[in-house]
């Protein structure tokens, strides 16, 4: 049965179960999502140097940049030349999940759909080269037909262009590094109500030079490793890539024989706008609350949670102790995958549920690598260094952004009638 063979089964006000059926990741430590599990369980690290741009004038710079990645390989309908560079990650990271998921393209384009893709900078790094070229060759502008590459919305539009979709709604959502758990949110909304047949969901960025000269100037760029929740942990490296998340409705799932990777339980939004960059604990620890509320899972239930855990002094003991006003002193595991990928902003919470499911699905807990000494203010255990076979059931995905801009994800391990 396709995905819109199962209209006539609906009723009205009924809510579906949504699961997870395939994932597309373009990230440091590999591409792929076999490759990026084997990253996660193996805690590969993709820290090197920055190449992006010219780093001159920076006393380090030190990123996660994606290697290898030919978009060539995964955009075949339209001009690789005509996208900027994260919207060739979140195009060609849609056409993986949609491979990864058993959904032939025809099933798809004859299905109601949703398209939403999360971002911090949009296409940054592609206007940054245009205004330098138009610089260095004298103009005054930049010409139309370049500046239409680097749109935002061109990250959720060249999706639906490159598949060929046309009964879709494409967003692209910018509430910063919280932006993929947004998406993520938004999707399992439209497909639990019925609304669309499948949603693709996540997020994109590409390394930028005004990213990471703006943490740069905060301070909180670190020289050589991200180390989340260690006594010497020095900030964030800056990172880049996409994943993207194909979410639709378990009966559709369960009627084309797909693989489910884990079950979207439920999620929780807030904005507290109470700082431009520092978290706040309360606000933190009410969007975990909510999340739980709304995926009707206590917090004893949870084995794992995936942190933002940017390796900042302030978001670490921040984020630590929220999860304590939550969990109490028997908190779950508490990891940072950007320990391994950097961050990367608007990607960031969608890679990290990825990782996620991935690890309720195959059984393990990626580790929180480069650690030394666990922080006393930040009194969680963040799984150090090795990989830990575990079986998940319950999982938590955080993500915080500027502004206050929450936002949590719980996902959970496929059961049959529960």
């Amino acid at each position: 049965m396709s995905l819109t063979g199962l209209h006539g089964t609906e009723t009205p006000n009924e809510l579906h179960r949504v699961v997870l059926t395939g994932f597309g990741v373009i990230s440091s430590i590999g591409i792929g999502a076999a490759s990026f599990a084997d990253g996660l369980r193996h805690g590969r690290s993709g820290a090197r140097p920055i190449s992006a741009f010219d780093t001159t004038g920076f006393a380090h710079a030190i990123g996660c940049e994606v290697v290898g990645f030919d978009p060539a390989q995964w955009v075949h309908n339209m001009p690789v030349e005509r996208l900027g560079r994260a919207s060739q990650f979140s195009t060609a990271a849609a056409r993986m999940a949609v491979e990864d998921a058993g959904l032939p393209l025809d099933e798809l384009r004859a299905a109601r759909g949703l398209i939403s893709v999360g971002t911090t900078d949009g296409e940054s790094f592609d206007l940054e080269r245009l205004v330098q070229s138009e610089i260095e060759g004298g103009s005054a502008g930049i010409d139309p037909r370049h500046a239409r590459r680097v749109r935002a919305g061109r990250l959720s539009a060249s999706v639906a262009q490159e598949l060929r979709l046309v009964d879709v709604e494409a967003v692209t959502l910018s509430t910063a590094c919280a932006a993929g758990n947004y998406a993520i949110g938004y999707g399992f909304d439209a497909v639990r109500t019925g609304e669309v047949d499948f949603a693709l969901c996540g997020g994109a960025d590409a390394m930028s030079r005004k990213t990471f000269a703006g943490f740069y100037r905060l301070g909180t760029i670190a020289p050589e490793v991200c180390q989340p929740f260690d006594r010497g942990r020095k900030g964030i490296l800056t990172g880049e890539g996409s994943g993207m998340l194909m979410l639709e409705r378990l009966s559709s799932a369960q009627a084309r024989g797909a693989r489910i990777y884990a079950e979207v339980l439920g999620y929780g939004l807030n904005c507290d706008a109470y700082h431009q960059v520092a978290p706040n604990e309360e606000s933190v620890a009410r969007c975990m609350a909510l999340a739980l509320e709304n995926a009707g899972v206590k917090p004893g239930q949870v084995d794992l949670i995936s942190a933002h855990g940017t390796g900042t002094k302030a978001n670490d003991v921040t984020e630590s102790h929220a999860i304590r006003r939550v969990f109490g002193d028997e908190a779950p595991r508490t990891i940072s995958m950007k320990s391994m990928l950097g961050h990367t902003m608007g990607a960031a919470s969608a890679l990290s549920a990825i990782g996620c499911a991935l690890a309720i699905d195959q059984g393990f807990i990626p580790p929180t690598i480069n650690h030394v000494e666990t922080d006393p203010q930040c009194p969680i255990d963040c799984v150090p260094n090795e990989a830990v076979e575990a079986d998940l059931r319950v999982v938590q995905n955080n993500g915080l952004a500027f502004g206050g801009n929450n936002a949590v994800v719980v996902l959970g391990k496929y059961q049959p009638g529960s």
